[in-house]
């Protein structure tokens, strides 16, 4: 153990998080920061023993003293955030301090603690409804709502304090990230937690839309090994998209699942058409690509279909009330 990198995980707790930390716990000494305010210590059952758990909100901590109280630590994984975008049109500030002042203050511990590289999870939200497809690391940005905004005002301070303090960074934008202990808590949103909840219900599938809509799904597992290689990778101070690279409709997802009790609802402003992930330096930089198709992560969801019996189970009319916000402040 002594001989083992050190490396913080915050949002340990979480979906990515959780799925990353199973990985690492036999090669490196792992400590998880989450608060558990969306994350389940029960996603950490196979790695529990083997890691260090904190308990704790990033956003509230004396940040020196909490600091001092670490060991000493080579990498940071931070990807700890409030996600969803209802509540975070709802209640801003709440995303101002969970998704920024934490940002600021694992910043200055990757400062304090002297690490080798933190590792960021941004969002391909901050893309907003872009026009063009696939969608580079270098296209414009327009965030738009606050979601999105406090993801990508993070990823700009990381960037910042590289500059400033010397520390090497790497960020992620995730597309559309998918697998077992994706998030079955939280305002309406996810298309595979909802959907799954509602297959399990013998519920109508809400479709957005048309359903031609696109979205680039990628497995949990493609993404934690590109996480994994990030470590010691030569690659520092750049922005990374991470997709399939192979955007597919909803209406495709819907015939995979073989379900066909379905219902349509409005389509929802400020959601993009397509997203699409240019993937090309992504590919290259870490001599990495996603293996898991569409239909085999399926296949893998379907297999894990029990670990959704106790999520929300979503209607047409619950929808429409928890999204009125959404269409009151974004059409």
């Amino acid at each position: 153990m002594k001989n083992k990198d050190t490396i913080l995980v915050t949002g340990g707790a979480g979906f990515i998080g959780s799925h990353l930390v199973d990985r690492l716990v036999d090669k490196f000494n792992v400590i998880v920061i989450d608060n558990l305010s969306s994350g389940k210590k029960a996603n950490l059952k196979k790695s529990i023993s083997k890691i260090r758990f904190i308990k704790t909100d990033l956003s509230k901590v004396t940040v020196m003293k909490f600091a001092k109280s670490l060991p000493k630590i080579d990498y940071i994984f931070h990807l700890s955030a409030l996600a969803d975008i209802v509540p975070s049109i709802d209640r801003p500030l709440e995303y101002v301090h969970s998704n920024i002042l934490a940002t600021y203050n694992i910043l200055e511990i990757a400062k304090f603690k002297n690490v080798r590289k933190i590792i960021y999870s941004a969002s391909s939200s901050c893309y907003g409804l872009s026009k063009n497809y696939p969608t580079k690391v270098s296209s414009h940005i327009d965030t738009q709502y606050p979601y999105a905004h406090t993801k990508y005002i993070a990823e700009l301070s990381i960037i910042h304090w590289s500059r400033v303090y010397n520390i090497d960074y790497l960020s992620f934008r995730f597309f559309n990230v998918y697998g077992p202990r994706a998030r079955t808590n939280g305002t309406y949103g996810a298309v595979f937690g909802t959907f799954l909840a509602q297959v399990l219900n013998k519920a109508p599938l809400t479709i957005v839309g048309n359903g031609r809509q696109q979205r680039d799904f990628i497995y949990i597992s493609d993404v934690v090994n590109l996480l994994e290689k990030s470590i010691k990778s030569q690659q520092s101070n750049k922005i990374y998209n991470v997709g399939y690279g192979e955007p597919r409709s909803i209406n495709e997802l819907v015939k995979m699942l073989n379900y066909k009790n379905i219902e349509y609802i409005p389509k929802r402003p400020g959601e993009p058409y397509v997203t699409h992930a240019d993937i090309v330096k992504t590919k290259k930089d870490f001599n990495w690509k996603p293996l898991i198709s569409l239909e085999d992560g399926v296949k893998l969801m379907i297999n894990k279909i029990d670990y959704w019996k106790d999520a929300p189970v979503w209607t047409k009319k619950k929808i429409k009330k928890a999204t009125k916000i959404w269409f009151e402040k974004l059409s």
